[in-house]
């Protein structure tokens, strides 16, 4: 392969990235390892006859995919060992508030963390079969070799994927953005000021508050609003940085510039109706590098 021919196929590359890394991001609901999936790709496409590859998005497609699957197939092995009954927090898609690089838009849009949470559920070949046909339109015959089944197998797949994916009241939050990042802002304050019957005003009454502290510690689920409300005092005297979290209106809290929670809110209706936050310290310092600077 010539210099020219490598750059040309660079750039084909490249205009494929963002789909790519939305495929992989799915599938395994990590950004570092999404990277890793792109990036598998781009090696098998270098050393590949490219000039024989008649689709090249729809290849590399299929070859993230395959990456993604066996990932899947190593993290569920190991999880064999483990003991939580409470599902850790997949990694979040973190921009600034108000700004919304295209790669990152493509990369998180329509797809909360509640969903990857329930994705997260779903046995690999599942979740294969029901990101590549339900969320990229691909057709269950091109899905079924990757899977090792029929295309008919595949569509049982999807759709059980699907049953367990409609069977979770995934909510639904509110569209102005300017509303919910107020509540959000008066969340913090109340939290600040130690004002505990303004937190509970400003929660659902079944809110729901999951909390992912890292590989030391249990990932913990606490529900209703006086039980949130009374952590939200751990924010307190935090620097806050407003941020998108998937989508959604997030904060991340600092402590001498040094990044130590990410939190997404879900709000419907005025009232907080899910804290999803990471405390993880390494994950936090990985994921937020871009929003807190010395």
């Amino acid at each position: 392969m010539t210099v020219d021919e490598r750059e040309w196929l660079a750039d084909r590359f490249e205009e494929q990235r963002p789909r790519l890394r939305a495929v992989a991001y799915r599938m395994l609901g990590s950004v570092a390892e999404a990277e890793d999936a792109v990036q598998d790709a781009w090696l098998r496409l270098s050393r590949a006859d490219a000039g024989r590859i008649d689709n090249l998005g729809g290849w590399l497609t299929t070859v993230v995919a395959r990456e993604s699957l066996h990932r899947l197939r190593s993290r569920a092995r190991r999880r064999e060992d483990l003991v939580d009954t409470l599902a850790r927090l997949p990694d979040p898609v973190i921009s600034a508030a108000g700004v919304d690089p295209e790669e990152e838009v493509v990369l998180a849009e329509s797809v909360g963390l509640a969903l990857l949470v329930v994705l997260d559920s779903l046995t690999p070949a599942e979740r294969l079969a029901f990101v590549l046909h339900d969320m990229f339109d691909l057709p269950f015959d091109e899905i079924a070799p990757l899977v090792g089944r029929s295309s008919v197998a595949a569509r049982q797949l999807a759709s059980r994927a699907r049953r367990r994916v409609r069977g979770v009241d995934l909510p639904a939050p509110d569209q102005d953005p300017v509303r919910q990042r107020q509540v959000v802002d008066a969340f913090y304050a109340a939290a600040n000021a130690g004002d505990f019957e303004a937190l509970v005003e400003l929660l659902h009454p079944e809110v729901v508050f999951r909390a992912d502290y890292g590989p030391n510690r249990p990932p913990a689920q606490y529900r209703g609003a006086a039980t949130v409300a009374k952590q939200a005092g751990r924010a307190r005297g935090a620097d806050l940085y407003p941020v998108l979290v998937n989508g959604l209106p997030g904060v991340v809290t600092a402590r001498n510039d040094r990044p130590v929670s990410i939190m997404a809110f879900t709000i419907a209706d005025g009232l907080i109706l899910e804290i999803d936050g990471i405390r993880d310290p390494h994950r936090v310092r990985r994921l937020a590098a871009d929003v807190v600077h010395p």
